[in-house]
């Protein structure tokens, strides 16, 4: 038999890709890499923790430069490790033969950082001779592996513990897995295509007649409601940032924007919208356009920090310190003794996004257009 099976190309039911363009055959193929050491990372949600777990591939293929890495995620995710080389398969949860899978497979190391009850559940029926996590026990229970997994664990089950934190979550992910942690930033990698569609937008929008391009991320997630900055704030903002005609201003936002993006283009017909009904991977592509980004804590501010644009990012609920800034992010929240309280609803008022001014946005904003010119 002249097929090499335990070449990490060889996909078992179709030809691989060498074989595909290049016509190469097991027996005299300078692409054949067997696997020696084999990684299942389990994150599957939500889609910006997703992608601002991919961080720690970098360290992990520094540690184990021969490895073979999977990565278990939801099908929403699975478009993140698009022109990923560093990540060599990608498993979905909804796949009908997962179980069968991840128990017959045999990974000499498994990456579970989550202390989600379902994902544990998965960890903890894989075939690893190595695990690092979580996983779930016999009261179905989620539990870490060890003592690198026991911070985190408790951070989430305590909010003065969550509120104490200076630690970012890359470096704490890191150190669950036992990495060091050299900065290595979240990945994106836009493919030829991508790029293409991301030009056709800037020409057709004339976009070049500006000097500097702002992007404004409206939304934010539905689990806490003051992830989102107040409708008010971006009118009161867009209408200082328009005295500058220098400055073209961008929309972003999905399904649940709609009506709040037609709202603000109808008072400012300039804005441009980038629309909401983009998949992943056009959203990347238009995000890759701005020269800043301002947003809340959400998928748009991982995917700016991935693209490595200029970031303003708003906090209100969530944790400021677990954002690593790389430099990059401008960080902005009131102050406020009740910040960081994970709540899903705030009867306060004021509350913590009432008293983020558009006056502090609009001077974080201009501070790095002035960074940014000649």
């Amino acid at each position: 038999m002249i097929l090499k099976t335990d070449c990490k190309h060889f996909p078992g039911d179709k030809p691989c890709k060498p074989n595909k363009l290049e016509n190469k055959k097991c027996d005299d193929c300078e692409y054949y890499s067997p696997i020696k050491f084999k990684i299942l990372v389990i994150k599957l949600d939500a889609v910006g923790d997703v992608l601002r777990t991919t961080s720690i591939l970098h360290a992990l293929k520094l540690k184990y430069p021969d490895s073979h890495i999977t990565w278990l995620t939801k099908n929403s995710a699975k478009e993140i490790f698009l022109n990923n080389n560093l990540v060599d398969k990608v498993l979905t949860f909804e796949s009908f033969d997962l179980v069968s899978r991840i128990n017959t497979e045999v990974f000499d190391l498994l990456i579970h950082p989550d202390a989600s009850p379902v994902s544990s559940s998965l960890a903890t029926i894989t075939n690893a001779k190595v695990k690092k996590g979580f996983v779930l026990n016999q009261l179905g229970q989620v539990i870490p592996v060890d003592k690198d997994a026991v911070e985190w664990l408790e951070m989430g089950a305590f909010d003065e513990f969550k509120k104490k934190n200076k630690k970012t979550y890359q470096q704490i992910i890191h150190e669950i897995v036992g990495l060091n942690f050299d900065m290595g930033e979240i990945i994106i990698n836009l493919t030829a295509d991508e790029l293409a569609f991301k030009k056709q937008f800037y020409i057709t929008h004339n976009l070049k007649k500006y000097k500097t391009i702002i992007g404004l991320n409206t939304g934010a997630s539905k689990r806490w409601q003051l992830k989102q900055w107040r409708f008010d704030g971006f009118k009161e903002l867009i209408s200082k940032l328009q005295r500058n005609k220098d400055i073209g201003i961008l929309l972003f936002g999905g399904e649940d924007e709609v009506d709040r993006n037609n709202e603000l283009i109808k008072l400012f017909p300039t804005l441009v919208d980038t629309g909401s009904n983009n998949s992943l991977r056009q959203f990347f592509s238009l995000m890759d356009i701005p020269d800043i980004i301002l947003t809340g804590d959400t998928l748009a501010l991982h995917t700016a920090t991935a693209l490595k644009k200029k970031v303003i990012c708003f906090f209100g609920p969530t944790s400021s310190a677990e954002i690593e800034d790389y430099g990059r992010v401008k960080k902005i929240s009131p102050d406020m003794d009740c910040l960081v309280c994970y709540k899903p609803e705030c009867d306060f008022n004021p509350n913590c996004m009432d008293l983020i001014s558009s006056d502090m946005i609009y001077h974080a904003i201009t501070e790095e257009i002035d960074k940014l010119l000649p």
